[in-house]
């Protein structure tokens, strides 16, 4: 039998349509509305964070030389003991935590996530645990989303919108980046480009980052010079740049998850943070600049201001320390140090290659490094490019950065390395920490079916769904169809299904067959 036709635009009474629009236009407002607030609440909180974080770097330059040292010790090991007791879903960038969340494979703790989450990075980064602050930024602007969510009593699906805008305005405010900010939730969080998506992450991070810079001031997190666009003769560099930044993301990547590893096999997880914190203020009583987050160091790289051997040498000692201060599992994130370490290595290609090139500045390979090095590693090129582009305000920068971006990418998906923020989401998926629960409640999710993937053509007795799982419309070409078990689905619809807390697992198959990415599965 044909579906039933629950509506059809063409022969409705205008009445109806009036009233259906009306009805979309009040859901879309209330959305908006929790957006903005969102917006508020994540810009008021990150911008206390970024300031809290400056003033404590700022105190460590009258600290002595046993406070430098044994800072980092106790900081690393107050926080993990922290994040272990109250909520470890709060361990490490928290990007991935929120990326189950998304995805409906983790249940949100965000009254506890959001305040351990704050002062445990308080305590890390202040203490001078060299990890970045953006990553902690998205994941409590994810939790003032939901916040957000839970005061303007949104519906489910409407609450996974808010917290992914929450995310993206979190990003947006660390940085003072807002494009930046919703391409990051559209690139990797959500990986959805519904209107509705990308006006809620739009609205969120434009908010956001007015509400920081009202506050903290419009200068960019680094003061990068600007660069006029280089000749089409280095675009061969940039490429070679762009590969060499692919494989420094893989080895960082399988460093990064082998470091986690050992790390768990560790009977006392706070003597090992004490340890590694202790080795962290020790590095940096001798080398100054390992300590904290980078800006200067990053800073001084664009500007040309580093020798090759040396920033060889600063980034070799900035993979340790990133690795030391994130494996066990220390409120901070990887996304600063990323950044840092991509302009160390372009640094020294730069001034390498200085004899190929002599006209193109050895900055400028630094600032293309960061972009590159970020697309390795975390597979999301047009975040990084966007966001250095923001920060620099370099758009004739945008060819050379495209292509290392890609190449870095390219040859990171070559060598089948999982982008870092999915293989951390499935190793935390396989440990089975105790907030990974049950959903608690029925989610309603809405899926467009991409051409060739596996569910085009197929009726829908055939698609295996278990109890719990059920499509409830179709929306094909205008229409909103009601399908029954022989209705056969075409590349285009939109697949409304809704998921009880037993079925939750079948999100996954649903992602995949419709031809969507499906982390953790």
């Amino acid at each position: 039998m044909p579906p039933e036709e629950t509506s059809a635009p063409e022969t409705a009474p205008t009445g109806q349509a009036q009233l259906r629009d009306r009805a979309q236009f009040v859901r879309r407002r209330g959305l908006y509305l929790g957006a903005a607030l969102t917006g508020v609440l994540v810009g008021l909180l990150v911008t206390a964070f970024r300031l809290l974080l400056g003033s404590l770097e700022s105190w460590r330059g009258a600290w002595g030389p046993a406070a430098l040292v044994l800072a980092p010790a106790f900081g690393e090991a107050l926080s993990v003991g922290l994040v272990r007791r109250a909520a470890p879903s709060a361990s490490g960038s928290g990007i991935p935590q929120l990326k189950a969340v998304l995805h409906l494979l983790r249940f949100f703790p965000w009254p506890r996530v959001l305040p351990v989450k704050f002062v445990g990075g308080l305590i890390a980064m202040g203490s001078g645990v060299p990890l970045g602050r953006e990553g902690p930024s998205v994941q409590m602007g994810g939790s003032l989303g939901a916040a957000a969510a839970q005061l303007t009593r949104a519906r489910p699906q409407r609450r996974l919108t808010l917290i992914a805008a929450g995310a993206g305005a979190g990003l947006a405010a660390a940085f003072n980046a807002p494009l930046a900010g919703v391409t990051f939730v559209l690139e990797e969080l959500q990986r959805d480009f519904t209107p509705m998506v990308f006006t809620a992450a739009l609205i969120a991070s434009t908010v956001a980052d007015t509400v920081t810079r009202s506050l903290a001031g419009q200068t960019p997190v680094f003061t990068l010079p600007f660069f006029s666009a280089p000749s089409l003769t280095a675009l061969p560099l940039f490429l070679l740049l762009g590969l060499i930044c692919g494989l420094a993301g893989v080895l960082f990547n399988k460093a990064l998850l082998r470091s986690l590893d050992l790390a768990s096999k560790v009977r006392s997880p706070l003597l090992l943070a004490g340890l590694c914190g202790l080795g962290i203020g020790a590095l940096g009583w001798l080398v100054p600049g390992v300590r904290g987050s980078g800006h200067a160091v990053v800073e001084a790289a664009a500007q040309g201001q580093v020798l090759p051997l040396t920033a060889l040498g600063w980034l070799l000692l900035r993979f340790v320390v990133t690795l030391a201060g994130y494996a066990p599992g220390t409120p901070g994130g990887i996304f600063a140090p990323l950044l840092v370490m991509g302009a160390l290595l372009g640094a020294a290609f730069g001034q390498a290659a200085a004899t190929l090139s002599p006209d193109t500045p050895s900055g400028l390979f630094a600032v293309v490094g960061m972009a590159a090095l970020f697309s390795g590693v975390v597979r999301a090129p047009l975040t990084a490019v966007v966001l250095i582009v923001e920060m620099t305000g370099s758009y004739p920068l945008m060819l050379p950065l495209l292509a290392a971006c890609f190449v870095a990418y390219a040859v990171a998906e070559r060598l089948r390395d999982a982008p870092i923020y999915d293989a951390l989401l499935s190793r935390d998926l396989k440990l089975r920490s105790p907030d990974a629960v049950m959903l608690p409640e029925i989610m309603d999710v809405s899926l467009r079916l991409q051409s060739g993937a596996p569910f085009e053509g197929r009726q829908v007795r055939d698609l295996g769904l278990p109890p719990g799982c059920v499509i409830t419309e179709v929306g094909r070409g205008g229409r909103v169809l009601l399908p029954r078990s022989d209705f056969e689905l075409q590349a285009g619809d939109v697949l409304h299904v809704r998921l009880a807390p037993e079925a939750a697992d079948a999100y996954g198959r649903l992602r995949s067959g419709t031809g969507h990415h499906a982390s953790g599965h």
